[in-house]
Order: C-alpha cells, then structure tokens, then sequence
C-alpha cells in the first residue's frame, strides 16, 4: 500500500465521519460509527504491515 492510498483511506475516514455527526437518524449515526471504527483499524493495520516491510521492497 502506498502512501497514497494510506491517505485516501484517511480522507475516506474523515468523510464518514463529518457524515455521522450530520445524519439525524439515531441507526444511521451509529452505523456510520462502526463503519468508521472498522475503516480506523484497517488504516492501523495496514500501517503496522508497511512498517514491518523491510526498506529494500
């Protein structure tokens, strides 16, 4: 993954989350939460992965 995509993952984020304190529906809000909670942890994840990549790759 490039740093790029790592970025676009954070813009992604960012817009989910904007997304969840705008929505009225209390349902619609709390999934937009764990949407968001699921997207922070597959950014963290594939950050840990880059940083175990050894620099040569």
């Amino acid at each position: 993954m490039t740093n790029r995509q790592l970025r676009e993952q954070e813009v992604q984020i960012a817009r989910y989350q904007v997304l969840s304190r705008e929505v009225t529906d209390p349902l619609a809000a709390c999934l937009l939460r764990v949407i968001v909670e699921e997207l922070e942890a597959d950014l963290r994840r594939d950050r840990d992965v880059i940083s175990t990549v050894p620099a040569s790759f």
